[in-house]
């Protein structure tokens, strides 16, 4: 495995030796049990606590391990297959469920999460240490200047300068994004009023940094269980986002079906 962590403080490469990340300027990073590494230094901090709590992260957990978007992260896995990927990063990586699977065809992974609690489940699930997880923020990717070949970011943001900076010159970028009318049922359960969403706008902000090489739809059907809707609510920003009545009488419900609608996008970096 090529390693490319950079040092989140002078930006110098990193190398590991006896669980602790070195630069050259001998700033330090230990590895923790899990095997993970926090990058995201306090001078780079906004909160606390940022990114995802720790009880979205474990119902996503529970939502994601009973194969509800398995579809979605077999279409990932199938567009990296006819790529040839050797180097990468996930930026959101959460608790690792895309992630894992991509790791499976690429040799040379790192994976980043602001949210401290999901890159702690993703690498205690990661038994055969196949990922570099990485707490760190997108706004500044811990990975040196062209050193991967591909970029991937599942429901997370686009960081378009830092994506630009670390891709090489022949990089891709893989995004997915929720369609239309994903989880629409849901959403109109929860608001008042509903508005498709318009995966379509991520193409136009890539551009023209990065062309559109291909896209894929993917629709799942779900029926859903009480725990399994409590889960999905609480893994989305829904959760905080709506009315509390609506949510109560929302799970109160002992069966619910729901159309999950993902849009997959595979970009060029443009020369």
């Amino acid at each position: 495995m090529t390693l490319n962590l950079m040092c989140p403080v002078c930006r110098e490469s990193l190398t590991l030796q006896d669980k602790t990340w070195r630069c050259s300027n001998r700033h330090s990073y230990d590895q923790a049990k899990q095997g993970y590494v926090n990058l995201h230094v306090v001078q780079h901090k906004h909160s606390k606590s940022p990114g995802d709590t720790p009880e979205a992260v474990t119902a996503r957990r529970r939502f994601l391990t009973a194969g509800f978007y398995q579809s979605l992260q077999q279409e990932i896995v199938a567009v990296l297959q006819q790529l040839n990927i050797q180097s990468a990063i996930d930026i959101g990586c959460g608790e690792g469920y895309y992630t894992q699977a991509m790791a499976e065809v690429i040799p040379d992974l790192i994976a980043v999460d602001i949210a401290k609690s999901a890159v702690q489940i993703a690498a205690k699930q990661d038994t055969q240490k196949q990922v570099v997880w990485v707490v760190g923020t997108g706004a500044i990717l811990p990975v040196q200047d062209q050193s991967l070949q591909l970029c991937s970011s599942f429901f997370s943001p686009l960081p378009k300068v830092e994506m630009l900076r670390v891709l090489k010159s022949k990089g891709y970028l893989l995004v997915a994004t929720p369609a239309s009318l994903h989880l629409y049922a849901m959403r109109e359960a929860l608001f008042d009023q509903v508005k498709v969403h318009e995966p379509e706008k991520f193409i136009s902000q890539l551009q023209p940094e990065f062309e559109l090489i291909e896209q894929h739809l993917i629709t799942d059907d779900l029926s859903l269980n009480q725990q399994q809707l409590k889960d999905l609510i609480a893994m989305t920003p829904y959760a905080w986002k709506a009315k509390a009545d609506k949510r109560a009488v929302l799970e109160a419900r002992d069966q619910f079906k729901i159309q999950a609608q993902f849009c997959l996008y595979l970009f060029g970096k443009v020369q």
